[in-house]
């Protein structure tokens, strides 16, 4: 059985999430975050990188979630949740499979930025850039979701599994609202939130849930 090692207020909860579409079982650890907001000293133990998420699957230890969602699709779903080279959504698919990190990388500079002083509101080619940058991505996003349903083809698939982390849980960081000036993602964002195994991975381990009692 899959061991989730589950960071609270992490993108470990897209892990939770997978293994309910898929409808597998599986065991979740929960790690709360120290008064820093940082994981444990056990958490960052559990593999050389030191990020959340964790799986383990018999000798499989791994992290990354791009490749943990890629791994149990096929493992566990027989691949149902991804989308082959012959479909003709397939470059869709490895987009936005990568999106997360673009998308983290630029609110990340604006944090980082910010933190050294720096004034959003004031411009200059650092600004400039990194507000190009970002409103390039969603101008995308609202494009492709204007031309289908999910990102990664025309159903359901594991990259929609990895872009709505940052469309939800990262506006607590400064990532930009999904509002009304965003009518196809603030849609979007309504069927994800409709589906069965979201909901019930959101109230076990989303940005909201808390340790279960020991």
């Amino acid at each position: 059985m899959v061991t989730i090692h589950h960071l609270g207020i992490s993108q470990s909860d897209r892990v939770v999430w997978m293994m309910e579409e898929l409808e597998q079982p599986y065991h979740l650890k929960w790690y709360n975050r120290g008064d820093d907001f940082l994981a444990p000293a056990e958490y960052r133990e559990l593999h050389p990188v030191g990020t959340a998420p964790v799986i383990e699957d018999g000798d499989v230890v791994m992290a990354e979630s791009t490749a943990i969602v890629e791994y149990l699709s096929h493992r566990y779903g027989g691949g149902c949740l991804s989308v082959t080279q012959e479909d003709e959504d397939y470059p869709h698919y490895l987009y936005w499979m990568q999106f997360n990190n673009n998308f983290q990388s630029v609110l990340f500079m604006k944090m980082a930025y910010q933190a050294g002083g720096g004034d959003l509101s004031s411009g200059g080619q650092i600004v400039d850039v990194m507000q190009r940058r970002e409103n390039g991505l969603y101008s995308y996003l609202e494009q492709r979701l204007g031309d289908s349903d999910y990102l990664g083809a025309k159903r359901f698939t594991c990259a929609d599994v990895m872009v709505a982390f940052n469309l939800t849980s990262l506006e607590m960081l400064g990532a930009r609202p999904i509002d009304a000036s965003l009518p196809n993602t603030c849609a979007y964002l309504e069927r994800i939130k409709g589906r069965a195994a979201y909901q019930k991975a959101m109230a076990i381990a989303g940005p909201e849930a808390v340790a279960p009692a020991s």
